[in-house]
């Protein structure tokens, strides 16, 4: 995992100094709302219908069992006793006072972390594959590729000001976890014929009023020209993309006015001319880097037939394995998916009690590490095999045991009207109801995998667009009306959704949704 060095830990505590006495000026009056705006949107900070949220940067996910523990003290400390996992692989709270955001900054500085573009027209957070230096079918470890990128872009003086927000997401294996097809860029990693490493450049995904899937601008760009490569696409957004129109300023826009092929010469032709000069991450550099994930001290411990018998005579524990589980790169290991979908839960939310017995759990199954997912849950990487029934009665006794991942009940949503000053309508009751609706998990494993996703409004936060079935909340002369989508997919064969029906309220949707699915 990644460690900050001395200019991370100095850039990180001077920011907090920085906000600390521009939250001051706020509460004095020195600054009004409009001149403060910029100010905290710079640091995670942003204001909802009912209280400031902060939205808190977890670099592709990945966190420490010590940087989570941080996190369950803020959210009972500061907040109301959870936070909330976003699919950007973020966590935010949703009821921080002003005066205290400061002191939360200087917590989370103390493990490393900040809430640094998060928010803003900026290069977000990169997100990447949950399973990276994991996964049996990896090619190579994306957090690698996504650190590199997060120190380039972290305060680029070129790129702070975009014309619209900047989303990357990367993946280092062919079965796509981390949707780089609807990202403003999405990295593939793979090798060419000659086994050299590259990516496949993928640029002009992405969701909200305009959803689009990405086009190919490179099949392989040599590793060791990422960055340039980046900062040439950027320049030419950054140049062309429309700053008249909130609605048409995303690289999407630009893509599909000028064509692929224009699009594509641009890029080539301003990465010829700046490919000299740019900076490239040096050999010895990305080496430094990987070194932080080299894999953890695995014992050779074989599969043992424990499990198998276990599955045999407990139900419960044979659905939880089948969903839940995923092959690992060693032999007696496996990766685990914990779901924080319980029926009538709130899709994402994860209280401080629960934040800490996933970090005891993570430092006595999975290496003190664990992943935040897009898909708003979390996973311990690195168990053996030989652990599973134990950590699984852990889990059960903390409400994580949910045996859904991949399923119906693993809705993702967005926080919606209850949070949101954006949205057009709620997003939990109707999760909660559909849940609730399915709550035989037998029933939705025989249904089989399937993706449903709920947004509260077109900016699309829950992903709704690419999911199998995607609800879309709607205003319809001051009522809630819910759209609903069939056919979207976010993987390496990602699609858009279509629209299907008249509009439902939200006391139809469950049913509809049942038909849908019994079909």
């Amino acid at each position: 995992m990644y460690r900050y060095d001395e200019f991370d830990r100095a850039f990180v505590l001077s920011r907090v100094t920085q906000f600390r006495d521009q939250v001051a000026r706020r509460l004095s009056g020195e600054l009004d709302e409009d001149q403060f705006k910029p100010l905290r949107l710079q640091n995670g900070l942003y204001l909802q219908l009912h209280a400031y949220m902060l939205r808190v940067a977890v670099p592709y996910g990945t966190l420490s069992s010590r940087q989570l523990r941080k996190l369950a003290h803020i959210a009972r400390r500061y907040d109301r006793g959870y936070g909330h996992i976003t699919t950007r692989q973020n966590i935010q709270y949703n009821w921080p006072k002003l005066e205290d955001t400061p002191d939360i900054l200087a917590e989370l500085a103390e493990v490393e972390m900040h809430a640094l573009q998060t928010s803003g027209n900026c290069i977000r957070n990169v997100t990447a594959d949950p399973h990276a230096g994991a996964a049996a079918d990896e090619i190579s470890d994306s957090r690698v590729t996504a650190e590199i990128i997060r120190q380039w872009s972290s305060l680029h003086p070129e790129f702070a000001f975009l014309p619209r927000k900047f989303k990357i997401a990367v993946t280092g294996s062919p079965n796509d976890r981390a949707a780089v097809k609807v990202h403003d860029i999405g990295l593939r990693l793979h090798r060419n014929d000659a086994g050299d490493a590259g990516y496949e450049v993928i640029v002009g995904g992405g969701q909200g009023r305009t959803p689009r899937i990405g086009q190919i601008i490179r099949s392989f760009l040599p590793a060791e020209h990422l960055l340039s490569y980046l900062e040439a696409i950027l320049r030419v957004y950054n140049r062309f993309g429309r700053r008249d129109n909130l609605f048409k300023a995303r690289i999407k826009i630009l893509l599909e006015a000028v064509g692929v092929e224009e699009f594509t010469r641009q890029v080539e032709e301003e990465w010829a001319h700046t490919r000299e000069t740019a900076v490239d991450v040096p050999l010895e550099e990305v080496e430094r880097i990987t070194a932080y994930f080299a894999p953890p001290p695995f014992e050779d411990s074989p599969p043992p037939a424990s499990l198998d018998a276990l599955a045999r005579d407990d139900a419960e524990f044979a659905l939880w394995r089948k969903s839940n589980l995923r092959a690992h790169q060693r032999r007696g290991y496996t990766i685990v998916n914990v779901s924080l979908k319980p029926t009538g839960g709130i899709p994402g939310d994860i209280t401080a009690e629960q934040m800490e017995t996933v970090a005891d759990l993570a430092e006595r199954y999975s290496f003190a590490e664990l992943r935040f997912t897009k898909e708003q849950n979390i996973v311990l990487p690195h168990v053996r095999e030989a652990d599973v029934p134990a950590l699984w009665q852990a889990l059960r006794q903390a409400d994580l045991a949910a045996a859904n991942i991949g399923l119906l009940t693993d809705i993702i949503a967005c926080p919606g009207l209850d949070y949101c000053n954006l949205a057009n309508a709620r997003s939990i009751p109707v999760a909660q109801a559909i849940q609730q609706r399915f709550d035989s998990i037998k029933r939705v494993h025989e249904v089989g995998p399937l993706t449903l996703n709920i947004s509260g409004c077109i900016n699309a936060c829950g992903h709704h667009h690419v999911a199998n079935i995607g609800i879309l909340g709607v205003d319809k002369k001051g009522q809630e009306f819910y759209q609903i989508t069939l056919g979207g997919r976010a993987d390496e064969h990602a699609a858009i959704g279509t629209i299907v029906g008249r509009g439902q309220s939200g006391e139809e949707v469950p049913d509809p949704g049942g038909s849908l699915v019994e079909t």
